[in-house]
Formats: C-alpha cells, structure tokens, sequence
C-alpha cells in the first residue's frame, strides 16, 4: 500500500514539465474567455482573441508533447497521452467551430476544455 502511494507520488511529482505545459494550458484557456468578453465590447478583442487561439493551441500541442516525454522516456503513466491528444482534438474542433462563427457551440466547448484542463492540473 505505501508502495502504491509512493509511486504515485511520484509519478505525479516527477514530471514538472508536464504539470507546466496543463498549468499554461489552463492558462491560456482562461485568457481566451478573457478575450471572449473583449471581442464582444472593444474593437481589438478580435485581434487579442485570434492571436490567443494560436497560443492556446500551441499549449494543447505542449501537453501532449510533455505527456509522450513523461511517458515514454521518463517510464511514466501512457495515461497523460491519451487526454493530452483528446485535448488536442477538442481545440481542433473548437478552432475550427470559432473559425465558422458557431457560437453555440464554441462557447460550451470552450467551458467544457477549461473545466477538463482545470481537472488535469488538479490530478497533476
């Protein structure tokens, strides 16, 4: 049983690359419902909220690269790289949902990744 408990501690504090890469995730998912609020009030949220998407993407690729390094060098769980490329997936979809103008579904999609990502760092 402290065997379990140890390893997976640390698993889960072995890995600060990872734990960083879902940190700035969130983060950037954070600022794009910032910008959200900005696009509908300024004439330059539109800027802020384009240019945020490509970071927050960016971020969505640094996951599942730090996932697949946690993994596959480091020994780790294959776990992590299975919900960094399911992320991945849904900012695909949610890009190209913000990209067609289809807020409804962009909105609840957009809530959905930062409550998934908010989860992953907290597992993390």
């Amino acid at each position: 049983m402290a065997t379990q408990a140890t390893a997976r501690r640390k698993a889960r504090n072995g890995f600060p690359f990872l734990r960083t890469a879902i940190a700035l995730q969130t983060l950037t998912i954070f600022l794009q419902a910032v910008s959200s609020g900005l696009l509908m009030t300024t004439s330059y949220g539109e800027v802020l909220h384009s240019v945020g998407a490509r970071v927050m993407y960016g971020a969505s690729m640094l996951y599942v690269l730090a996932a697949v390094l946690a993994w596959k060098p480091g020994g780790g769980s294959p776990r992590p790289v299975l919900h960094a490329s399911g992320f991945l997936a849904l900012a695909s979809v949610q890009v190209a949902v913000g990209m067609a103008h289809v807020p409804a579904v962009h909105l609840p999609l957009g809530v959905l990744m930062f409550g998934l990502s908010v989860l992953a760092l907290a597992r993390r």
